[in-house]
């Protein structure tokens, strides 16, 4: 849901320059492509987030992290996992969310995975234009 959620941002012009931002997302924990989740994309279509072109799950390699400018972590031990890929690559690793983890809602209902959806709306922009160096404003 966060990489459609940046996507559809992006898209919206919310960050300067971000026709030049590559928006991708990868599990530290993932397996290879298995394919959004029911709740995800009902939750994502509510809030009229474009899920075309997303495609399966990808594992997070160390490569991809090397390749990185900044990767935004879903939680403090997914933040942990990265750092240990890092090597000698000046990437930024930070969780997504500064206030602290986000739950995962695998196997959780509807409610959560729309209330996750909608915290996500809010929070990914703000993010964005943090790691970017652009000032906050209210998205459009």
């Amino acid at each position: 849901m966060a990489e459609a959620i940046a996507r559809h941002w992006v898209r919206q012009g919310v960050v300067e320059g971000g026709e030049d931002l590559l928006v991708a997302s990868a599990g530290v924990y993932a397996g290879e492509g298995m394919a959004m989740t029911s709740e995800s994309a009902v939750a994502l279509d509510r809030l009229g987030v474009d899920t075309a072109g997303n495609g399966g799950s990808t594992p997070l390699s160390a490569a991809m992290v090397d390749a990185a400018e900044v990767v935004l972590c879903m939680t403090s031990a997914h933040e942990s996992a990265v750092r240990d890929m890092l090597g000698e690559a000046a990437t930024v690793v930070q969780c997504l969310d500064p206030d602290g983890d986000l739950p995962d809602p695998i196997g959780q209902g509807q409610p959560v995975y729309d209330a996750l959806a909608e915290h996500l709306m809010e929070l990914i922009p703000r993010r964005l234009k943090d790691v970017l160096g652009q000032p906050q404003g209210k998205p459009a």
